[in-house]
Parts: C-alpha cells; sequence; structure tokens
C-alpha cells in the first residue's frame, strides 16, 4: 500500500496497515501510529509523531522547521494524535527554544485547506479550522473550538472550549470559553449557543451562561463604576457551583498574554 515514487528515511518509525500514495517523504525522526494514510505529496519532517487513523491530503506539510527567525535549529517536537483529519496545504510546525519545543495537535480535529499552525501552539480535541485559519506562535486552542475560514489569530491568544471565531476575523485577545467572536478586530459578540446546543449542553447550564455573560459584558445590567473585577466576584458568588460556569472563571483567571476580547463599545 505504499506507492513506489514514496520515500521512507530507514529510522522512520511506521506503525501497521500505512498507505501512502505517490511522492510522500517521510523523514527519519518520524514517527506514525497504526492505520494512517497520505493521499499524495505529503512531506512529513521533523520530530514529528502522528498517532493512528490520521489521514492526510495532498501538499500538506507537517513538521518542517518553524517560520521564526529566533529559531536556530534546537531540537523541537510536534505530537499530533489521533483520528485527525488534514486536508490539502495544511502547514503544523514544531515548537521552539523561546516556547516548549513543542507544538501539541489533540484527537479528531478537521483541518481544512491552508490552515497553518506555527510554533508551539497547542491545539486540544475535536476542533474545525475552517479554509485559510491561521494562528501565531504560542496559541492555544482548547476542545471543540471552531474557527472560521480567512481567520487569523495573533501570537500568544488563548481560545476557549466551545467558541466559535466568525470567518474574517482577526482575533488579537483571549476568547472566553463558549464566546463567539467576529470582525476584522474580532470583538466578542455573544456567546456560541448553537453549537452548545448541539454539543448537548443542558438548558440550565446554557441559561447559566447567559446570566454570566449578562453579568460580565452587559454594562447595563451592572451597577455603574463596578470594574470587570468586582463583576467577576459577583460571578463567582452568585454560580460558582456550576461547572460551566467554574471553567469559565477558571479561564478569565488563567495566566496571559493578552488581554479578554471584550464586546464593541
Amino acid at each position: 500500500m505504499i506507492h513506489p515514487t514514496t520515500i521512507i528515511e530507514a529510522s522512520a518509525k511506521i506503525g501497521k496497515n500505512f498507505k501512502a500514495g505517490p511522492f510522500c517523504y517521510i523523514g527519519p525522526n518520524v514517527t506514525i501510529g497504526d492505520d494512517v494514510e497520505l493521499k499524495s505529496h505529503v512531506v512529513i519532517e521533523g520530530h514529528t509523531t502522528l498517532g493512528h487513523r490520521n489521514i492526510i491530503f495532498p501538499f500538506a506539510t507537517i513538521g518542517h522547521i518553524p517560520q521564526d527567525k529566533k529559531y536556530a535549529g534546537e531540537m523541537a517536537r510536534l505530537e499530533i494524535g489521533d483520528d485527525n483529519r488534514i486536508r490539502e496545504y495544511v502547514t503544523m510546525h514544531p515548537g521552539t527554544a523561546t516556547g516548549n519545543t513543542v507544538t501539541s495537535i489533540g484527537n479528531r480535529g478537521l483541518f481544512m485547506v491552508g490552515t497553518h499552525i506555527a510554533h508551539d501552539c497547542i491545539i486540544g480535541d475535536d476542533v474545525i479550522f475552517a479554509n485559510q485559519a491561521t494562528l501565531a506562535g504560542h496559541v492555544i486552542v482548547e476542545d471543540h473550538v471552531i474557527i472560521g475560514g480567512l481567520s487569523a489569530v495573533h501570537q500568544f491568544v488563548r481560545i476557549g472550549a466551545h467558541a466559535m471565531i466568525g470567518g474574517m476575523s482577526g482575533v488579537e485577545h483571549d476568547v472566553i470559553p463558549y464566546g463567539i467572536v467576529i470582525g476584522e478586530r474580532a470583538r466578542l459578540s455573544g456567546l456560541n449557543l448553537v453549537g452548545l446546543k448541539r454539543r448537548g449542553f443542558s438548558q440550565k447550564a446554557i441559561s447559566a451562561l447567559r446570566e454570566a455573560y449578562k453579568t460580565l459584558f452587559t454594562p447595563d445590567l451592572v451597577q455603574e463604576n463596578n470594574t470587570f473585577q468586582q463583576r467577576l466576584a459577583l460571578l463567582k458568588e452568585a454560580q460558582a457551583d456550576i461547572p460551566e460556569i467554574d471553567a469559565l472563571i477558571q479561564f478569565i483567571q488563567g495566566e496571559s498574554h493578552r488581554n479578554l476580547c471584550m464586546p464593541k463599545g
């Protein structure tokens, strides 16, 4: 099941039931799990580990050195989980010494045409990156995030679980879990209610998140001159025992290099 034009370096580690179409290349430090398929013209380089049952489509380039001038040839890794679909022209790069020397991709992701994952990014499970979605370095994307087509995420941004980034958005600030942002310079525009319903969140959880959003981000529902931290304290006091609210609060209070993405005005 390996086309004769495909080159696999002798020291590469290849799992069972491996399939590779024409003109693929697998470098000497690559490890590939079971039941992986490379359609054609796929390049996998560097210290890259690819899990089980991944499918990679033509002209994807996986594991080449980062597009970072500070990269000086240090040993860095790219780790990709299981059951991902990596479409045409996707690029994924390993980490650097300025990060954790690793870029990590989770399980069951769909990375559409032209997706770019830069150095030192951490990507969770069950994500969808639409065509030409791009991440700069050191971005964290949690589970079940959807990033719309032609969107760009600034370095060091965090995107919380179940959030959605609208198409053609430029994301410069952290996006709260369950939120939805959109815009040339993306602004928070509400909760990702459609995604929450599709993923089976209870009505109680959705109602709690609605109230949390009002408390934190709707100025006319809070006392004048309340700071964001004061509103966050009100939220913690009122709804701290609800798991989804706990996750929201922990994300907001987590270590970050960026401010939160906030509503317009």
